[in-house]
């Protein structure tokens, strides 16, 4: 006898979930068994994940491009600094400029090259900076208003410190002194040991610094530039002919141009400009000479030397002012006419 045992009872099995535009099976079959607010935030993850993506990518490409741009324009500046310079250091040695100074203009040339390299890198980053933060979404028109007006109170606020940089870059554009020049500033004199856009640095003769705000120099007189004047004063008695104390200043000055080291350090021959002062004394004769910048007084005390050993080798006198006054007192002199009488 056969059994008949009955079908089993069929369970219907659960409808594969179909993929729609929130994400994969495998997603929602999580999102299923997790919290609504952690399904939501994993939604939005992966709804917005491909236009973080593309975001990151623009800004990444932005960065490249501006450090790209940056190098190439720093590089730029730096080849056509070192041609300036070149071509200042080519005149120089063909002769063309006596007055050039080849390392203070490179040092001029280098200065300004690095004023340019910080303009161009503050200007690329500036842009890109602007340019990612509209990547990100941040509206650039209240920041850039905002941002004038912070500059037009700093303007007003530090109009010293503007001015002090605006007139750093003329000095350096106009080239009217550089590194180890001697200048009067009005507010001191020494030599120049730094330049910057905001303050001059000096060396005064005795040792001291200056820090002279660029801005507070009203007029400069660059004593290093072209060439200096060496002038003295030769006083010698009235009675002396004046002929023959010219000739022998003439002669004194020319053997001086003559030695060494004021064959090189004077430019020309002194010249005997003749009398610059009379008396019954004495007479002042004035002697000038071109000198290298900045050797002026040693210059002078060397003609000075050289001016008093020629007179007393040639037998003439400087003025005695006691002596002077004794002989007076002694009255005329033995064999000299007597002075005429003054009619009353």
């Amino acid at each position: 006898m056969r059994v008949l045992h009955p079908d089993p009872p069929t369970v219907p099995l659960p409808a594969s979930p179909s993929p729609g535009p929130s994400g994969s099976p495998r997603l929602l079959a999580v999102l299923g068994e997790t919290s609504p607010s952690t399904a939501e935030a994993a939604t939005w993850i992966e709804e917005n994940w491909e236009k973080w993506a593309a975001g990151g990518l623009r800004i990444l490409l932005i960065v490249i491009v501006a450090a790209v741009v940056r190098a190439v324009l720093r590089r730029a500046i730096t080849r056509a600094v070192d041609r300036v310079g070149r071509s200042e250091r080519a005149a120089a040695r063909g002769g063309r400029d006596r007055l050039a100074h080849p390392e203070r203009r490179r040092q001029r040339a280098a200065a300004i090259g690095s004023v340019l390299r910080s303009v161009a890198s503050l200007l690329v980053w500036g842009t890109a900076a602007l340019m990612v933060l509209d990547q990100l979404g941040i509206q650039l028109g209240p920041l850039v208003a905002g941002a004038g007006i912070v500059g037009v109170a700093l303007g007003f606020g530090a109009r010293n410190l503007v001015t002090d940089v605006l007139t750093g870059m003329f000095i350096l554009l106009e080239d009217q002194y550089g590194v180890g020049d001697r200048i009067d500033a009005g507010e001191a004199t020494g030599t120049v040991l730094e330049i910057g856009l905001r303050v001059t640095t000096l060396r005064a003769d005795d040792g001291e610094i200056w820090y002279v705000r660029n801005g507070e120099i009203k007029r400069v007189g660059n004593l290093s530039q072209g060439w200096a004047t060496a002038a003295v004063e030769i006083e010698v008695r009235g009675d002396t002919d004046p002929g023959r104390a010219h000739r022998i200043l003439e002669e004194a000055g020319a053997d001086l141009a003559r030695r060494e080291p004021w064959d090189e350090q004077l430019w020309e021959t002194p010249e005997v400009l003749g009398l610059e002062a009379v008396s019954l004394e004495s007479m002042v004769i004035k002697v000038t000479a071109k000198v290298q910048p900045g050797r002026a007084a040693a210059a002078e005390r060397a003609m000075r030397r050289h001016f008093k050993e020629a007179l007393d080798a040639a037998g003439i006198a400087q003025p005695d002012a006691t002596a002077l006054t004794l002989e007076k007192l002694r009255g005329p002199r033995e064999g000299a006419a007597p002075e005429p009488a003054r009619p009353r």
